[in-house]
């Protein structure tokens, strides 16, 4: 699959490095496309693995590149995932404003009726934040917000990051054993 993975400013950029690890693991061509902010951000959370993971992608492409293959519907693009979504992209992803790459490849994404996941690290959020989700699902878009599960009783901080990426595999139907899906099984 081509996968287009999105990075804002929103804290949480581990999320975003973390999938792109793993996509590419799998086989799976990536292109990454970062905002100013979610490169300060990343730089500021992942200094150490910033660069060798963003040297994994296929393709890292300018966020001020409007002409880029990821903005065109012809660009046979299978899914996005937004990751961290800062509210400003959640926002202008919901209103249709494509002030950058970033916002013009999800934006193309909805109208080529493909996969579009976002992917929400913020809390508390106010009823505007609330709503601009609401419509970005309204418009095709999935949510999953920033917020793993502790039924596969992790032990460190990667455990709880590998639950939320392998939450967003599973939505793309990629393959993966990132953390232990219910099984129904208390013991």
């Amino acid at each position: 699959m081509k996968i287009i993975v999105g990075i804002t400013g929103a804290s949480g950029s581990i999320y975003g490095l973390r999938l792109i690890e793993v996509l590419k693991e799998a086989g799976h061509q990536v292109h990454v496309v970062l905002t100013e902010s979610g490169e300060k951000v990343v730089k500021f959370e992942c200094p150490d693995i910033y660069e060798r993971i963003l040297s994994s992608a296929d393709m890292l492409h300018d966020v001020h590149n409007i002409g880029a293959s990821i903005a065109s519907g012809s660009f046979r693009a299978d899914a996005m995932v937004v990751v961290p979504a800062s509210m400003k992209t959640v926002a202008c992803i919901a209103t249709g404003v494509t002030d950058n790459l970033l916002t013009r490849a999800a934006d193309v994404i909805l109208k080529e009726g493909r996969r579009l996941i976002v992917v929400p690290r913020e809390t508390p959020m106010h009823a505007g934040h609330l709503e601009n989700l609401l419509k970005v699902s309204r418009l095709g878009a999935m949510v999953i917000p920033a917020s793993p599960g502790f039924y596969h009783l992790p032990k460190t901080l990667m455990d709880l990051v590998d639950m939320l990426v392998g939450k967003i595999c599973d939505s793309l139907n990629v393959e993966n054993n990132l953390f232990r899906h219910w099984d129904g099984n208390m013991e």
